[in-house]
């Protein structure tokens, strides 16, 4: 990534959405959404009705990098001793204030005080409140809290913009099918749009797989802030690239095209690649990489993505990709034409 200057700010992302364009449930079938698609050499924009379609524009050599992370029942609805609901997402584990402690976003967390007691509903397990700086606020479990207790019970933290509690069909369709490393509080959406029939016929055309690990965290839902573009610094997202991996990739453009299934992917694929010497490097190590207008994307040579909130670290990461006007005008034709927006919403394909 070869980094040069910002002649951007937030608000020259934002566009006029109606809600009735966020999607609210997924399609009946993953691979049944609407697919656009942008050439970057001839400025050229498509819609295709299915996404199905994209095999259309994948072709044998190419392959395509999905991020494997699954996501963990992180989201807790918190009882009080005053039998106050409060809704905790839990974000990451931390050793302040106290061992074993967690850093968590927290509904009405206001009306909590120093100390307070929160229980799961079945009274198992309890939890200690506490206030941090700049208002972090963290809760401290009677026990360690691992994986299976998240699972047994926790639910999934579907975004905020659905504006609903999670359903049993999000059990399913807010995970991909090849959800396997747990850890993240949000899914890596563009891969939703993959069913095990599509990837069969991927491979059946001589398309490559390859998965990398990022754990997504809440930043991705977090206001951008005009300091992080000044400082080109986003939250912090731990990832993994495998020797396995690393192999493939740097032998996958001889063959073709390395086209990243998500921003997850790319931020991921952008840190580990060594621009100098045209390779990647198996890693394990976190990213706080932020892209945009005026950046160089070196790591791969496509990019699926799905239609992102306004102002967001993801508009200007598609930009950098494929020209802030360009990426702009797509947004333009994909509310004009009804497209569906956001997690559950279609997808994009850039080349």
């Amino acid at each position: 990534m070869v980094s040069k200057y910002f002649m951007w700010n937030i608000q020259d992302f934002q566009f006029d959405l109606d809600e009735s364009l966020i999607a609210k449930y997924p399609r009946q079938s993953r691979d049944q959404s609407r697919l656009m698609v942008l050439d970057r050499k001839e400025q050229s924009i498509r819609s295709e009705k299915m996404f199905l379609r994209i095999l259309d524009y994948l072709k044998q050599g190419d392959t395509l990098v999905f991020n494997n992370t699954r996501v963990s029942k992180r989201r807790l609805y918190l009882l009080t001793k005053q039998k106050r609901f409060h809704e905790v997402i839990f974000l990451e584990p931390s050793q302040y204030p106290k061992p074993l402690s967690w850093y968590c976003l927290i509904r009405n967390s206001a009306k909590l005080h120093e100390g307070d007691s929160l229980f799961d509903t079945s009274g198992k397990y309890d939890f200690e409140f506490h206030r941090g700086e700049s208002g972090k606020t963290y809760l401290t479990p009677g026990i360690a809290m691992e994986e299976e207790i998240f699972e047994k019970i926790g639910t999934i933290p579907i975004p905020p913009y659905l504006k609903r509690r999670a359903e049993a069909l999000d059990e399913e369709r807010y995970q991909t099918v090849f959800a396997e490393v747990p850890g993240s509080v949000a899914s890596p959406t563009a891969a939703l749009h993959f069913s095990p029939e599509l990837l069969e016929r991927l491979k059946s055309i001589g398309v490559g797989i390859a998965h990398l690990t990022l754990l997504v965290g809440y930043g991705t839902f977090a206001p951008l802030e005009e300091s992080q573009i000044r400082e080109k610094k986003l939250h912090p997202e731990e990832f993994n690239i495998s020797e396995e991996t690393a192999v493939l990739l740097n032998s996958a453009r001889e063959k073709g095209r390395i086209i990243s299934v998500g921003t997850t992917t790319l931020r991921a694929l952008e840190s580990s690649y060594d621009f100098k010497e045209k390779k990647f490097f198996p890693q394990r190590s976190k990213t706080d990489l932020f892209l945009g207008p005026g950046d160089t994307i070196s790591s791969c040579d496509g990019l699926i993505t799905n239609f992102h909130l306004p102002g967001s670290s993801l508009m200007f990461l598609v930009s950098a990709f494929a020209g802030k006007n360009f990426i702009m005008s797509a947004y333009e034709r994909a509310i004009r034409e009804k497209y569906r927006f956001f997690s559950y919403g279609d997808a994009m394909l850039i080349l």
